[in-house]
C-alpha cells in the first residue's frame, strides 16, 4: 500500500496557528487521495511555528501529485490559521513542495499548485488550466478596483482595514493604527506636554528646542545647527527627503522676471545671467502645485540655485509670490526676494520654500509616486496573475502590506478631519487637489528612475558630484534590473513567449485600463512585446516599492524634525513687501504648539524601521522553489551587499551622510 508523508507548516506571526480540523486531499495524475483529516491523538497540531508531519496511506500510487486541496472546518469557534507550505513525500522518496503563504478563514478551502513556476501556455491539462482560472475568477471577485477620488490612480474597493480580503491585512504585530501610533510617538518624544496649549505660538526659534529629541551624531541634529545656512537650503534638493525636483534649467522660464541686474552679485565669474545658463551652471526648482499650499489658485514658487560643488551650493534669487497670475511680474506687491535682502526677509522666504517642499514631497513624492502607485500595481497584480506566474512570485514580496497601509491610510490619515489636516497646511482637501495635479505629469517613463533623472538634466556626475541620491540610485536600480533579467530570462525563453502569455498582457493592460483609467497622458503600456520591456517594467515596480519609497519616507525625521527647516503648515500669508520680516513675525508664521507636536510625531512614526522587516533581497517566503531563481537572489543579495559597503565607506566621516539608498535600510515594499 502506497504511502505518502504530509508535512505542514504553520506560520510563525501571532495567532497563525488553529485548533479547527484541517483536512487534505491530494490530487495526481492517476487519481486523488481521500479526504483526510490531519491529527495526531494527544498532541496539538497546527501551533504557531509549528512543522507537523502526517502518514497517508492509500490503495494505489497517485501519479505526480499536481494539486493538494487544504480545508479547515470549525472545531469550536472559527479560528483563521496561515500556512506556509505542505510538502509532500512520495512513494519514490521524492519531496514534492506546494508554497502557501496564506491564511485560511472561515470554513474556506484552498487548492495549491506545487511551487515550480509556470507560464499559462505551459498548462496543457484541462485540470491544471481550469485550478488557474478559478483563482483568478476568485481573486477578481475580491479584488476590485474603486476610484477614492476623481483623477487618483484607482485603489482597492475597501473602506476600513478589517474589510481587506485577510491575506492583505497587516499580521497583527504589524498592525497599524495612525492615531494610536501618532499619539505613542508624541509620547515617547515627550512632547505632549505641549498639547493642551493646541494654538499658543511659540516665544523664539530655540523654543522649538524643548520638543526636539536630541540623538547624537545625526542628520537632524546637524539641521538644528545649520538650518539658517544657504549650503543647507541648498543642499536637500539633492539629498534630502525630496531629491526629484531640482533640475538643469537651459533656458529662464516665460514671463519669469529675474534679470542679470538683481542676481549680478551672486554671480561669481564675469558672465551675465544668460551666459550662465548656457554653459548650464544654472539649477531650477518649481513647485507648480505650490498654489494649493496657499489655498488659492495659481501661485507658483521657484528657487534658482547656482554653481552646485562638493562644498557648497549658492542661490541665485527666491521668488515667493502673493500674486494670483501664472506669470510674476515684479512689482510693489510681488517682491523678488534675493540673497542680497536683509537677513529675515532671505530667511522667512527659504522657510516658505521649505514649506511648500514638505507639502510636495509628503503628497506627490511620497504619497502618489510611491504608496498610490505601488498599490495600483499590486492590485493588478491579484487580479491577473495566478499564485503560480512566476512574474506574481517575483513581485509578491514587494507588495506586501502595500494595500493594507493605504487602506489605513484612506481611513484615518489623509481622510476628511484625518491626521493630515490636524498639522499640515494642505490638509482639509488640498492634498486631494495637489495629487490629482500632479497626475497630470505622471507618465510611466517618469517612474524609471534613469529617465527621471535624465529627463531632469541631473545625469552629469561632473557637474553635480555630490548628487547622492542620483548615484545610489543608479546602483540599485541597475542592481535590480540585472535580477529581474535573471529571473524573466529563465521563464522567458524567447520574445514570442512573453508575446503569448495571455495573464501577463492582461496585467499590463489591467493597470493601464483601469489602474490609470486610461488617462491620455500617462504614457503607460497596454501590452508589453519583448523581454526588455517586461524586465524594465517589473523593474519600476520593484524600485518603486523598495527604493524609490526607501529614499522619500526614511529620512523624514532626519530632516523635518527641526520644525523651522520643514514647517508643516504656515500660519500668516507671505509677506508682500520688503523689510517687514523680523524674528516675532517668523515666529508668528511657524506652526503652533499644537501642529508642532503633530507634526514631530508623525515624522517620527514614518521614519521607524519595522521589526523584522524585510530588506531588499530578502525573500524568506519561498515561492520560487527553482534552483537557478534562487541562484539569481543570491547574485541579487551579493551585488545589494557590495553596493552597502561602498555606501558606508563614502558615509564614514561626514557630517551629511546620504545612507536613504544604502540597500541594507531598503525594505522590500511600502508598509510604513
Amino acid at each position: 500500500m502506497p504511502n505518502y508523508t504530509v508535512t505542514v507548516a504553520t506560520g510563525n506571526q501571532w495567532f497563525a496557528g488553529t485548533d479547527d480540523y484541517i483536512y487534505i486531499t491530494l490530487v495526481g495524475t492517476e487519481q486523488c487521495s481521500e479526504r483526510t483529516l490531519l491529527d495526531k491523538p494527544l498532541y496539538n497540531d497546527f501551533e504557531r511555528g509549528a512543522v507537523d508531519s502526517y502518514d497517508l496511506k492509500v490503495d494505489e500510487d497517485l501519479g505526480d501529485i499536481v494539486l493538494v486541496k487544504i480545508e479547515k472546518k470549525k472545531y469550536w469557534v472559527l479560528d483563521d490559521w496561515y500556512c506556509r507550505y505542505i510538502t509532500v513525500k512520495t512513494p519514490s522518496g521524492d519531496y514534492v513542495e506546494f508554497p502557501c503563504f496564506r491564511w485560511l478563514v472561515d470554513d474556506k478551502e484552498v487548492v495549491l499548485r506545487d511551487g515550480r513556476a509556470h507560464l499559462p501556455q505551459d498548462d496543457k491539462t484541462s485540470l491544471l488550466k481550469q485550478h488557474r482560472q478559478k483563482e483568478l475568477d476568485s481573486r477578481r471577485k475580491t479584488y476590485r478596483w474603486r476610484e477614492w477620488q476623481p483623477g487618483f490612480p484607482m485603489s482597492i474597493d475597501a473602506n476600513r482595514h478589517k474589510d481587506l480580503p485577510r491575506d492583505i491585512q497587516f499580521d497583527s504585530e504589524k498592525g497599524v493604527d495612525f492615531v494610536l501610533n501618532y499619539t505613542k510617538a508624541i509620547e515617547n518624544l515627550f512632547v505632549n506636554q505641549f498639547m493642551h496649549m493646541f494654538q499658543s505660538s511659540w516665544s523664539d526659534f530655540s523654543d522649538f528646542e524643548r520638543i526636539f529629541l536630541r540623538i547624537k551624531n545625526t542628520i537632524s541634529e546637524y539641521v538644528m545647527q545649520h538650518w539658517k545656512e544657504d549650503f543647507m537650503f541648498g543642499y536637500q534638493f539633492l539629498n534630502g527627503c525630496n531629491p526629484v525636483i531640482i533640475e538643469k534649467c537651459t533656458k529662464l522660464p516665460e514671463k519669469f522676471p529675474v534679470t542679470h541686474e538683481m542676481v549680478s552679485v551672486s554671480l561669481e565669474r564675469d558672465m551675465t545671467l544668460e551666459q550662465e545658463i548656457e554653459v548650464l551652471e544654472i539649477w531650477l526648482c518649481f513647485y507648480g502645485t505650490y498654489s494649493i499650499f496657499f489655498h488659492v489658485k495659481d501661485k507658483n514658487v521657484s528657487v534658482f540655485l547656482k554653481n552646485i560643488t562638493r562644498e557648497k551650493l549658492y542661490k541665485l534669487s527666491l521668488i515667493v509670490p502673493t500674486s494670483y497670475h501664472l506669470g510674476q511680474t515684479p512689482g510693489e506687491d510681488t517682491p523678488i526676494f534675493l540673497p542680497t535682502d536683509s537677513q529675515y526677509d532671505w530667511l522667512l522666504a527659504k522657510i516658505w520654500v521649505r514649506s511648500a517642499d514638505f507639502q510636495h514631497h509628503q503628497t506627490v513624492t511620497h504619497l502618489l509616486r510611491t504608496h498610490l502607485i505601488t498599490e495600483m500595481f499590486g492590485i493588478a497584480m491579484y487580479r491577473q496573475l495566478p499564485a503560480v506566474h512566476p512574474v506574481y512570485k517575483l513581485l509578491i514580496p514587494h507588495i506586501r502590506f502595500t494595500i493594507a497601509i493605504n487602506t489605513k491610510a484612506r481611513e484615518q490619515l489623509i481622510c476628511e478631519c484625518g491626521i493630515f489636516d490636524k498639522a499640515n497646511a494642505t490638509g482639509g482637501g488640498g492634498h486631494v487637489q495637489m495629487v490629482q495635479k500632479a497626475m497630470k505629469s505622471l507618465t510611466f517613463r517618469s517612474l524609471c528612475f534613469p529617465d527621471m533623472i535624465k529627463a531632469r538634466g541631473m545625469e552629469n556626475k561632473d557637474e553635480l558630484p555630490t548628487y547622492f541620491y542620483r548615484d545610489d540610485g543608479y546602483r540599485v536600480w541597475e542592481a535590480t534590473k540585472s535580477f529581474v533579467s535573471d529571473v524573466v530570462h529563465i521563464y522567458y525563453t524567447s520574445d514570442e513567449r512573453l508575446q503569448g502569455d495571455e495573464e501577463i498582457q492582461a496585467f499590463i493592460k489591467d493597470v493601464c485600463s483601469f489602474g490609470m483609467q486610461d488617462f491620455d497622458h500617462c504614457e503607460f503600456p497596454k501590452s508589453l512585446n519583448s523581454r526588455e520591456e517586461l524586465i524594465e517594467y517589473l523593474t519600476v515596480i520593484v524600485f518603486t516599492a523598495s527604493a524609490q519609497h526607501a529614499a522619500v519616507n526614511f529620512g523624514q525625521y532626519d530632516w523635518c524634525s527641526w520644525i523651522p527647516n520643514a514647517p508643516s503648515t504656515m500660519r500668516k500669508p507671505p509677506p508682500n513687501k520688503k523689510g517687514l520680516a523680523n524674528v516675532n513675525m517668523i515666529i508668528e508664521s511657524l506652526p503652533d504648539r499644537g501642529r508642532s507636536s503633530w507634526h514631530l510625531g508623525a515624522v517620527w512614526a514614518l521614519s521607524q524601521y519595522q521589526e523584522n522587516e524585510l530588506y531588499l533581497g530578502m525573500y524568506p517566503d519561498e515561492h520560487f522553489i527553482e534552483k537557478p531563481v534562487k541562484a539569481a537572489m543570491e547574485k541579487f543579495r551579493k551585488q545589494l551587499a557590495e553596493i552597502s559597503r561602498s555606501i558606508k565607506m563614502r558615509n564614514e566621516g561626514k557630517k551629511l551622510p546620504y545612507y536613504n539608498l544604502s540597500p541594507d535600510k531598503i525594505p522590500n515594499s511600502v508598509a510604513v
